[in-house]
């Protein structure tokens, strides 16, 4: 059982989707707005956010860049907008995942669900990650390269983590959609292309080399550790 507070100013999409996830088990707090959102959130500190985009006063875009600034709780877009720059917007900013409107109920269920696996798992791993150019505090999701601290967003955190926990590994496009993402559905593969290609030019490379992000033509991407000095 999760807490899940539910954002969105329309009273009949709220109960749509308090009714579902509370059949599945979930405590359900609603907000009709993003200022509201914001002050629930803060006072009750749920485990997942069903996010509306389009809202008046304080939109979606707005409430979730606010949600960024302190917390990486899972948050799941929902909106009318089903333009591809509209998700990228969405998940650039942060957001875990993307359901456009009108929705299917297992649908919207199973994303909810596979964001909560893949937060409770994250948080049984081990502790750091140090190699001779990248360093990782998973629990305080604060990465450096080259000494050098950087601001990544939840999906290049997460994207980062999969590859420094299967270090020497190639990973195949769907492997990093499940990892990254929590699910392979829905999800253009095209997407971990750009995001790899984001990863990549925020860490660098140590002095002389390569990135240590490799493609792997025809299998997906391998990730080698830098030796420590």
């Amino acid at each position: 059982m999760a807490s899940v507070l539910v954002v969105d100013d329309e009273p009949d999409i709220r109960y749509l989707v308090r009714e579902l996830l509370e059949r599945a088990g979930h405590d359900v707090v609603e907000a009709g707005d993003g200022t509201e959102a914001l002050r629930i959130f803060f006072s009750s500190r749920p485990d997942l956010v069903v996010l509306d985009v389009s809202m008046p006063g304080l939109d979606g875009w707005g409430t979730l860049e606010r949600i960024r600034d302190l917390s990486d709780v899972p948050v799941v877009m929902l909106t009318a907008q089903a333009q591809e720059l509209a998700k990228v917007r969405g998940l650039r900013g942060g957001a875990d995942d993307y359901i456009t409107k009108p929705f299917g109920r297992q649908e919207l269920l199973a994303r909810v669900e596979a964001n909560l696996r893949r937060q409770r798992s994250g948080s049984d791993a081990a502790p750091t990650y140090r190699d001779g150019f990248v360093t990782v505090d998973f629990a305080q999701r604060a990465v450096e390269a080259g000494g050098t601290a950087l601001s990544l967003t939840p999906l290049e955190f997460r994207m980062l983590a999969a590859f420094v926990r299967n270090a020497n590994q190639v990973l195949s496009h769907e492997q990093l959609l499940v990892l990254a993402w929590g699910d392979s559905r829905n999800v253009e593969r095209d997407q971990v292309k750009l995001y790899v290609g984001y990863l990549r030019r925020k860490l660098g490379s140590p002095a002389g080399e390569e990135s240590p992000i490799e493609t792997v033509r025809g299998f997906g991407y391998r990730y080698r550790p830098p030796a420590l000095a």
